[in-house]
Parts: C-alpha cells; sequence; structure tokens
C-alpha cells in the first residue's frame, strides 16, 4: 500500500524534476533539485530515487543529500508533502485486483452511527453526566463531540452485530467517537462511569484503520503530541491519542513527543518509552516527585492548560538524556 503512494507521488512530481527517467519499477533517475547537479554539464543526472524494502527513498551523488520521499516532497512542494502525508497515513490506495467476497469483512455505516444518542451539550445542567464531565474540566468544545449512551452493549451490538454475545451487566458509558482526517467516524471509545470493567472499551467500525483519535484536528505542520487516552488529549494543543496502538507517523521523528502515563512500575509503558527513545523521538519523563497519574490528572488539581505545557515541555528528552532520565525514572 505505502509503495502504491509513494509512486503515485513520485508520477505527479515527475514533470518537475530535470532529466527524469524511469529505470526499472522502483528506480528513477533526474538532476538533483538541490544542487542543480554538474554545471559544466547539463545531461548529467546524479540524483535517484530508489525502494527500500516498502519505501521510497532521496540520494544523489553529486551534493551527498539523502532522505526519505516524504522529507525529499517536503522541500520540493509543501503543499504536495501534506497530501502525502494524508493519504499515505488513510492508507487510501484503491485495490488493483477483484474482491475475494468468501474473506469480505464489512465496514460498518457511521450515518446513524449516533442518531439515537444524545449529545452531552444537550444535557441539562444538573445532569450526572454533565457533573461528570464539569468534574473532570474537559472543554466546552469537547462537549459537542461526546454522547451519552444508557445500554452500551445493546448498542455496539446494533452498529455492530454480535460484538457481545449478550447483555448482561448492561450499563451505561460516555461515547467518544474517533473521526479520520475526512472527518468520518471510524470508531468509538466506552468510557464507563461505574466501576464495570475495562474502564475504556474501544470498538473500530473500520477495521482497517488504527484506533487513533484526534486525526480530525491534526496539523501536520506543527509539533505533535501523542498520549494514551482520547481525554488527556483535549487538553494539549495538536494532539493525538494512541493507546496501546504502535503508532508511527511519516513526519521527522524530532516532530512527535510522546507522553505516556506515569506508571513508573508498568513495564510495558517502560519498554515502549525505551523503544521510542532508541528510535529518536521525544518522550516526557515525568519527574520522580509527580503523583498523578496522567494530563487529565494534573487538570483536575488545578493546573491550567498552559502549565501543563510548561511542565511536558521541561520534562521532554530524547536520546542520551532521555536514557538517563529513564534510570531516575523507571522502578520496575
Amino acid at each position: 500500500m505505502s509503495s502504491y503512494i509513494d509512486l503515485k507521488f513520485i508520477n505527479e512530481i515527475s514533470a518537475r524534476l530535470s532529466q527524469f527517467k524511469k529505470k526499472t519499477d522502483y528506480l528513477y533517475n533526474f538532476r538533483c533539485p538541490y544542487c542543480g547537479d554538474s554545471q559544466k554539464s547539463k545531461t548529467k543526472a546524479r540524483a535517484y530515487l530508489y525502494r527500500v524494502k516498502n519505501d521510497m527513498f532521496f540520494k544523489c551523488h553529486n551534493c551527498g543529500e539523502g532522505h526519505n520521499l516524504s522529507n525529499f516532497l517536503k522541500y520540493l512542494d509543501p503543499k504536495k508533502y501534506e497530501e502525502y502525508l494524508l493519504e499515505r497515513y488513510k492508507g487510501s490506495a484503491p485495490s488493483t485486483s477483484k474482491p475475494k467476497f468468501e474473506n469480505f469483512v464489512p465496514k460498518f455505516e457511521e450515518k446513524d452511527f449516533l442518531a439515537n444518542l444524545v449529545c452531552v451539550k444537550d444535557l441539562a445542567e444538573d445532569h450526572p453526566v454533565t457533573a461528570y464531565i464539569n468534574n473532570r474540566k474537559i472543554p466546552n468544545e469537547y462537549k459537542s463531540k461526546l454522547y451519552l449512551c444508557d445500554k452500551f452493549m445493546s448498542f455496539v451490538n446494533e452498529v455492530k452485530p454480535n460484538t457481545f454475545p449478550h447483555t448482561k451487566g448492561e450499563h451505561p458509558r460516555l461515547i467518544i467517537p474517533f473521526y479520520d482526517v475526512d472527518g468520518k467516524a471510524f470508531a468509538f471509545q466506552g468510557r464507563a462511569f461505574g466501576k464495570e470493567q475495562p474502564k475504556y472499551l474501544t470498538i473500530k467500525l473500520d477495521e482497517n484503520k488504527q484506533k487513533v483519535y484526534g486525526l480530525d484536528t491534526i496539523n501536520l505542520h506543527e509539533q505533535i503530541y501523542i498520549v494514551e487516552g482520547p481525554i488527556d488529549s483535549m487538553f494539549i494543543d495538536n494532539c493525538l491519542a494512541a493507546g496501546g496502538a504502535d503508532l508511527t507517523l511519516t513526519v521527522p521523528v524530532e516532530q512527535v513527543t510522546y507522553i505516556f502515563d506515569n506508571e513508573p512500575r508498568n513495564k510495558e509503558i517502560i519498554k515502549r518509552m525505551y523503544d521510542l527513545i532508541d528510535a529518536g523521538y521525544n518522550v516526557v519523563v515525568w519527574p520522580e516527585d509527580l503523583q498523578l497519574k496522567d494530563v487529565n490528572d494534573l487538570i483536575i488539581s488545578g493546573m491550567s492548560k498552559l502549565e501543563v505545557k510548561n511542565l511536558i515541555s521541561k520534562h521532554t528528552y530524547s536520546g542520551l538524556e532521555a536514557l538517563t532520565n529513564m534510570t531516575k525514572f523507571r522502578k520496575c
């Protein structure tokens, strides 16, 4: 899928590359747009686009410039770069073969997805769910994106049949829809109000998409923050919630900051933090004296969004500095 999208965008920019030639299916040659290639010979072309595994890369054998296709597009055409990021992340390449219906997995339409639910913004001020939202200090602008579901399991079985074998222990939940970059709902999370377990249940209506919250508002040109839960993301600008997903964005690693819950004894979280540090990402390593678990807890405790932002900035690390602070942070 990624190769298809790469080749599509290479074809779209080919007319802008001097002496562009297709050598093989995954090898292209042209004059380098960075150095201009040889100034003495206008026929020399020493820049290439080539494939490594499933991705395309740029390399000039004259000036030594080298990037993945994403950064090459960013230099050549920022608008085309943004289109590339959005399309590659959506994974919207068309099928080149006839569908095999024996393995067909249905996509559940979202047209009636929220129709019978009550939007939080329409609840009375004295409603218990309104009190719950206010107590968690969720920003007013998100109240129009949250819904109340009185019978969660029945609701899930309506939109995605046979998810639950029975509805014994039926209970209400807060519904948090996940929207893609086009503003279409492809999943939703049900957050329990009581002691029901698990506390969070995420249901995908499109199995081809990752469980990522915030795609409809993310700006790929700014610093991107990634947290675990949707509610935490509501207090940080330009933030995604990836939960348990191993989310990788096609943007430079230094443009992404991961913020995990403050759980120094959680072996899974510690491992993921080390993996991301090894990959070159920015990671927030919370101070040892912080007793609160996550971003929402910081807000509930009385901190403002700006104070939380400053705390995150102060404790964002990468590379060796991140490893040093992880030694102090981890308790497992």
